[in-house]
């Protein structure tokens, strides 16, 4: 069993959010991310496309603090990945929270928006990538 250190969870985070915005890229439909909206309404002064560097470097933010969120939490809690299903499942059940705080809390009450059912559904793919990537990185142990 891989021992979930504050450096695993961080790298962790960052390469699970890397693979998880090839993936957005790829599949997206090339609009801004929630978190170029965000810069654009609480931070610039212009339109969210004019912060695409600055939503994506806070998309990674994001994704490290939740890595290192996941490894401080799971112990406190009395939860262990044993093995690499176990590291995938709980990985996975992680994405699907991070994607109901993003959908239900940033979409909805901070930014206001009203995404129709097929953007909820790529988002919830691309946190389900994060969560199943960050499992198995967790479990690797590379750091």
């Amino acid at each position: 069993m891989a021992e979930l250190t504050i450096l695993n969870g961080l790298a962790g985070g960052l390469v699970a959010t890397i693979v998880m915005t090839v993936f957005m890229m790829t599949l997206g439909d090339d609009s801004p991310p929630p978190t170029a909206l965000f810069w654009s309404k609480y931070v610039g002064d212009g339109e969210p496309d004019e912060y695409m560097m600055q939503g994506m470097a806070l998309h990674m933010l994001y994704g490290i603090i939740a890595g290192l969120v996941f490894v401080v939490a799971v112990p406190v809690i009395g939860l262990g990945i044993g093995s690499m299903t176990m590291a995938v499942l709980f990985g996975l059940a992680y994405g699907f929270v991070l994607f109901v705080g993003a959908a239900v809390f940033w979409m909805n009450v901070v930014l206001d928006l009203d995404p129709e059912v097929p953007m909820v559904a790529m988002f919830l793919l691309f946190h389900l990538i994060y969560g199943a990537v960050f499992g198995v990185w967790l479990q690797l142990g590379v750091l």
